[in-house]
């Protein structure tokens, strides 16, 4: 891996090794696909009008691991991804090809500053995650776990992404964001397409390609950066709402009834090329959709509980009837607006 140091190009790039090293070359273009702590990114932070910010949450992660059984097989149902949601943390379990699983456990920092000794965390262990000791094995998880150390997560904006027609960022050195929505590394791979697109659509032309470039990816990129901390949320604490789960079984529903119309978010990130702004639009219409139903079923609800207390008849009817309907407006109302 090499950086350049003379991101304008105007003179002989200089280039500095990962031996120390620095070394001369010329170029037409440099692009800078150096990560999240990029050195290129640097040097444009030394331009006017560059736009950086960037934000450690207060939550760190540690990769744990449980092995294969004896038999060679998964200890857990293999098609799945295995989360342990504890509101203000989590555990996440992935499958590996030698049918091991990589376990990561994410938490405040200040929790796992607590964990000092084996014994308190087998102890936050059995209070919080009691099924997961057997399959990671008490020796194993305590080896693992003070072997290793909790490592921060990082979210990066900045615009633009060029200089001119000589330097582009590319990837986490553009766009870096936390791991929860699993699009790091495909955002990555996008922005790969998307300059090869506009390539095309230039004619290679890099004083238009490079320009073009940061003003069509960057709303993207900071929308998934958001994706990506608002889905942490998601994983840790909503999962385990009622409320939640009833909104995406609606989302399914509706998706089924009306498939072109109607697609629930994760379907649209994950899924398909749709803009990652555009996704947020089309959720932010869904939501709108569903308040002024939820609004319209109230009303209706009402008007018919008023019709119903006319007639002494369907008296005690109405008055049931009324509850039961103001407390799915009031569930759906939240769902719907959350």
């Amino acid at each position: 891996m090499c950086v350049c140091l003379n991101i304008l190009l105007q003179s002989p790039c200089h280039f500095s090794t990962l031996t120390q090293e620095e070394v001369q070359a010329k170029a037409d273009l440099v692009v800078g696909c150096d990560g999240a702590f990029s050195t290129m990114r640097k040097q444009m932070l030394k331009r006017p009008r560059f736009n950086y910010s960037q934000q450690y949450i207060p939550h760190g992660y540690m990769e744990l691991c449980i092995p294969a059984t004896p038999q060679g097989e998964f200890a857990m149902p293999c098609n799945y991804l295995h989360i342990w949601p504890r509101g203000t943390y989590m555990m996440i379990a992935l499958p590996n090809q030698d049918r091991s699983w990589t376990v990561t456990l994410f938490m405040p920092f200040e929790i796992f500053d607590k964990l000092t000794s084996p014994e308190i965390l087998l102890e936050f262990f059995k209070e919080n995650y009691p099924d997961a000791i057997a399959l990671i094995g008490k020796e194993k998880l305590i080896r693992d776990f003070f072997g290793n150390k909790a490592l921060p997560l990082i979210s990066v904006k900045c615009s633009p992404y060029h200089v001119g027609s000589t330097s582009l960022l590319l990837g986490d050195a553009a766009h870096a964001m936390v791991p929860f929505y699993g699009q790091g590394m495909n955002c990555g791979m996008e922005d790969c397409i998307v300059l090869d697109e506009l390539m095309d659509q230039f004619d290679d032309d890099l004083a238009l390609v490079l320009p073009a470039f940061s003003k069509h990816r960057n709303p993207d990129a900071e929308a998934i950066v958001d994706l990506a901390m608002y889905n942490y949320l998601e994983m840790r604490s909503l999962v385990n709402s009622k409320l939640f789960l009833l909104r995406k079984k609606l989302d399914d529903i509706l998706s089924r009834l009306l498939p072109r119309t109607w697609v629930p978010l994760y379907t649209m990130v994950t899924f398909s090329r749709e803009r990652y702004h555009v996704c947020i639009a089309n959720r932010k219409w869904q939501d709108k959709i569903l308040s002024n139903l939820v609004k319209v079923v109230g009303v209706a609800g009402i008007a018919g509980g008023v019709l119903l207390t006319k007639t002494e008849t369907f008296h005690y009817m109405s008055c049931a009837l009324l509850t039961h309907l103001t407390r799915l407006t009031t569930k759906t109302f939240a769902i719907a607006t959350r």
